[in-house]
């Protein structure tokens, strides 16, 4: 094997798991959108406990920040925050890490994307308890939650080893 791929086995990982879950991601948006959802059938109930349906989110988590409409400041943040995890996915020796990295940079890379496109975020995961409905969400939501999980798992798990 090569020095530099051996030695950088993890980044490169990192980068894979990145760009399948951006792939995912944008798929799984286009398809919802493009294909089940329509104006005319705008919320598809899939179970009593969650439907699809298309939220533009404007803002960050949860909308908050929305009223503002900065897109291409949060965008220009965004690309910063990958900036750093990229780095930090470079120097990185744990796969734990370099799995979380990777899933946070691929659902960063995939809510950029939207915003660069449509100045929003598309969200199309409902789901609710009867009138308590959970924020919609998305794959790249996802990815970057379970990722942030876990480095706070790992970094718990681990406290002497520095990530």
């Amino acid at each position: 094997m090569y020095p530099l791929l051996k030695s950088k086995r993890y980044f490169f990982l990192g980068l894979l798991l990145a760009a399948l879950t951006f792939g995912l991601d944008q798929w799984s948006k286009a398809f919802v959108v493009g294909h089940w959802l329509t104006p005319e059938h705008p919320t598809i109930e899939i179970a009593p406990f969650f439907n699809l349906v298309v939220v533009w989110n404007y803002g960050i988590s949860f909308g908050m920040l929305a009223a503002q409409r900065q897109p291409m400041l949060l965008t220009i943040v965004s690309v910063a925050i990958v900036l750093v995890l990229l780095v930090w996915l470079y120097r990185n020796a744990s796969l734990a890490t370099a799995c979380a990295l990777g899933a946070i940079i691929g659902g960063a890379a995939g809510n950029m994307a939207d915003r660069l496109q449509f100045h929003a975020v598309i969200d199309f995961l409902d789901f609710h308890i009867v009138s308590y409905h959970w924020p919609a969400f998305n794959i790249a939501d996802s990815a970057i939650f379970i990722g942030v999980v876990l480095l706070c798992a790992g970094s718990m798990l681990n406290p002497h080893h520095s990530p």
